[in-house]
């Protein structure tokens, strides 16, 4: 299959590298970006076909990964809509829902809908998707590989449920960053220098998270296990409760989902009611 990338940013170069791991041939992979400097280190780093505009790039491209930023979205559909002929195309963009860039894109319907999430840079990431009626078996299989090369994958039912998986996984690494680094600067402030407060939170948070990935059991019960009656665990987890810490958490994903809703809402104006 020849797969064309319009930008080439950081989840395209992740999506990429994972693709010739795995066995696609580079001279099969087009990129357009803009960008002269990111064109000149995908061509370095990866040998794949570089361009700065799309039209030579989609000649004979069969599937089209758009991975531009929200907000450039709908120019860059825009600018390859002439050129877009039955190909699939898969948009990993926060907020731009299937019916919104499907008008941009002049009637495609053959559109999947990722969420990827910042780990896919290390192959480690998770990724929602979402199809709508007009994708077939082959379509849903092809965004399968194209998106399992950076990470697991996860299709949902209704593209409303992408936001969840925007707030929850798409923007789940900054929380789980946000309590490596309180874990990092209370072992600073009880004494610890930064290497080994460092080594400790990392340590600890990767070590937990690859006990519950490999355990049956429910985070609830292997976090009493660790939480010894009187001991220094229950007295820690008592100070999270009274500051209704795991309430927070809920209301932050809340809040992340509710956001994605109102962008999804913002992108959906028409272009002549004067919103780009």
């Amino acid at each position: 299959m020849n797969l064309c990338f319009i930008g080439g940013g950081n989840m395209a170069t992740a999506l990429i590298g994972g693709l010739l791991k795995q066995g696609w041939r580079s001279e099969k992979i087009h990129v357009v970006d803009v960008d002269a400097a990111a064109r000149e280190r995908l061509k370095r780093e990866h040998q794949v076909n570089v361009h700065a505009a799309p039209h030579a790039a989609m000649d004979c491209a069969e599937c089209v990964v758009l991975a531009v930023k929200p907000q450039h979205m709908r120019d860059a559909a825009h600018s390859i809509r002439s050129l877009i002929g039955d190909a699939l195309v898969i948009t990993i963009a926060a907020g731009i829902r299937t019916r919104d860039l499907s008008r941009w894109l002049g009637g495609t319907k053959r559109i999947v809908r990722a969420m990827p999430n910042t780990p896919a840079l290390v192959l480690a990431g998770v990724t929602g998707l979402y199809a709508g009626d007009a994708t077939s078996d082959d379509d849903r299989a092809h965004a399968e590989t194209i998106l399992a090369a950076a990470g697991r994958i996860l299709w949902v039912e209704c593209e409303e449920q992408i936001d969840v998986v925007t707030a929850v996984s798409g923007s789940g690494p900054a929380y789980v960053f946000y309590f490596i680094e309180a874990l990092e600067n209370a072992a600073r402030e009880l004494g610890l220098d930064e290497a080994a407060a460092r080594l400790l939170a990392l340590e600890t948070f990767t070590g937990a998270a690859k006990l519950a990935s490999e355990s049956e059991e429910a985070p609830a019960t292997l976090r009493a296990r660790v939480t010894s009656r009187g001991g220094t665990t229950e007295r820690a987890i008592a100070v999270l409760d009274e500051n209704r810490v795991q309430h927070a958490i809920i209301r932050a994903v809340h809040a992340a989902a509710e956001r994605s809703r109102e962008l999804g809402d913002a992108f959906a104006i028409d272009d002549n009611q004067g919103t780009h």
